[in-house]
């Protein structure tokens, strides 16, 4: 693939559900814990060069919030009590000084929350996005900031799903066609260059 271009300076890296209820859950095809580590490395190399890294969280605590419509399968299971730190930031990731936490209560990012303000405020073209679950907020998330005009990097190694197939499915079928797919490296080496 050829190599991107980065400008930290109107770059954001969004990272989805990396939460201590969520992170730690099996995952493929790579564990939760890779996943955190590449996101640690992309933040702190945007931190590092003054990007904006944006850490969003899903929060399902009040009953209220949580949507309600009848589905065939659900997704995951919020009928039980969540421990208290369930939709914690894994404490690896931060949020550290300058970094913008966004709380959501569906699987996208941006239905809701004020992320696209947040963004458009600090003039954003381009978002690189990781998380977890590829296939649920991962991929909502993508689909809306592809409809709102922002350039997309999709980092496939900090990224899994709950199965390997379903994580494969869009990588190979849907950011392709809304964005451009690469590596934590890739994209540490495009940042690299921005910084010379």
């Amino acid at each position: 693939m050829d190599p991107i271009t980065l400008n930290p300076q109107t770059t954001a890296l969004v990272l989805i559900d990396l939460q201590q209820g969520i992170a730690g859950n099996p995952t493929e095809p790579r564990p939760g814990p890779e996943v955190v580590k590449n996101a640690v490395r992309l933040a702190d190399r945007l931190r590092e060069l003054g990007g904006t890294v944006i850490l969003v969280h899903v929060d399902f605590h009040d009953p209220k919030e949580r949507l309600n419509v009848q589905v065939d399968a659900p997704a995951w299971n919020t009928s039980g009590q969540m421990p208290a730190n369930w939709s914690e930031i894994v404490p690896e990731l931060g949020p550290r000084e300058g970094d913008v936490v966004i709380t959501k209560r569906q699987w996208g990012a941006f239905y809701g929350t004020d992320l696209d303000l947040q963004l458009r405020r600090r003039g954003i073209k381009t978002i690189v996005l990781g998380g977890i679950s590829t296939n649920y907020g991962c991929e909502s998330t993508a689909r809306d900031a592809y409809e709102r005009g922002y350039e997309q990097v999709f980092v496939e190694d900090a990224m899994a799903s709950r199965s390997a197939d379903a994580h494969a499915f869009t990588f190979q079928n849907i950011f392709p066609r809304i964005g451009r797919v690469r590596s934590t490296e890739e994209v540490l080496e495009a940042l690299l260059r921005a910084k010379e």
